[in-house]
């Protein structure tokens, strides 16, 4: 009896605390830190799209295979042995080189500001739109 009053308490609890959270994505995040960053990332997406005709759907494909496993943390991103980006479904993903240029671009525009799950998000998003 007195574990069916631990569950319902935890339950009760658990669910004042996921109804209580009202975290929101918001476009305008970056408005003041680095007010141009969509439109960095816009531009190194289209010279890199007068490479490589694919980027687009690459870039959407990175950010799928990132946010697939652990969420989207940008951890597809990490040079390693034993990390996500070696892992077999991912070893077919491209177009990390122009995440590399975005990121660039960016630290010249605005140093250490956008977080690197933010690019790729960012890119993503405009890559659909473009």
């Amino acid at each position: 009896m007195a574990s069916f009053h631990m569950i319902t308490a935890l339950l009760f609890l658990l669910t004042i605390m996921l109804g209580a959270s009202n975290a929101q994505l918001s476009a305008t995040f970056y408005a003041k830190t680095c007010p141009n960053v969509s439109t960095i990332v816009s531009n190194v997406l289209q010279q890199a799209r007068g490479n490589d005709i694919w980027i687009f759907p690459k870039i959407v494909r990175l950010h799928f295979h990132d946010c697939f496993v652990h969420g989207c943390d940008a951890s597809l991103l990490l040079n390693g042995t034993d990390g996500e980006k070696t892992a077999t479904p991912n070893l077919s993903t491209e177009g990390y080189e122009v995440i590399d240029d975005i990121k660039t671009a960016l630290e010249k525009a605005c140093p250490r500001v956008v977080s690197c799950a933010d690019v790729l998000a960012l890119a993503a998003q405009i890559s659909v739109s473009l």
